[in-house]
């Protein structure tokens, strides 16, 4: 079995990269904070952010964080542990207050890629009992979501292995 050299490395990733190319994955967008969005199209947009963050995505983020960090720090140092819980619930604490930073840059976003009328369309159906059933159950679906696409994911790259090395082998190589 040929190990990879770099040359072999640059030439496969520039192989790979031309197919993106080719096959239209790889685009070029101007940053949502470098474009100049319309205040009321921020206000539409941020209601949707608003109506749609059932997952409690920023407290999430940090209670994760504090998480890790408490691992990352206890393993190494585990004499420390009472510390650095107080350490990380201070720091939380600071956190307190900020995410309608957050909102508001995934509000931009939004209102960068939708007309003030396609986003009041949105707001309208979040609004609305479905919207509000959809919005609930989403973090419930991305998970789910997320199992099949694991699934599907983990028989791709066994499926795809397989081929790749059958059209070598018709090539005559053997691996």
């Amino acid at each position: 079995m040929a190990f990879w050299t770099n040359a072999n490395l640059v030439r496969g990733a520039r192989t790979m990269l031309a197919a993106f190319v080719t096959m239209g994955f790889i685009g070029l967008a101007v940053p949502a904070s470098a474009q100049e969005v319309a205040p009321e199209a921020l206000t539409l947009a941020r209601k949707y952010v608003d109506l749609t963050d059932r997952a409690a995505i920023y407290e999430t983020t940090i209670v994760q964080t504090g998480i890790e960090t408490m691992q990352q720090i206890v393993t190494q140092n585990p004499e420390i542990m009472d510390q650095t819980n107080d350490a990380i619930s201070k720091v939380i604490e600071g956190y307190k207050g900020h995410k309608g930073d957050l909102l508001d840059q995934f509000a931009r976003v939004y209102a960068t890629r939708f007309t003030l009328e396609e986003l009041q369309q949105i707001v309208d159906f979040y609004s609305s009992p479905t919207g509000e059933k959809l919005a609930q159950a989403n973090s419930e679906l991305n998970t789910d979501l997320q199992r099949v696409m694991q699934v599907f994911t983990n028989n791709l790259k066994r499926e795809f292995f397989a081929k790749v090395r059958a059209e070598l082998r018709a090539q005559g190589v053997e691996i």
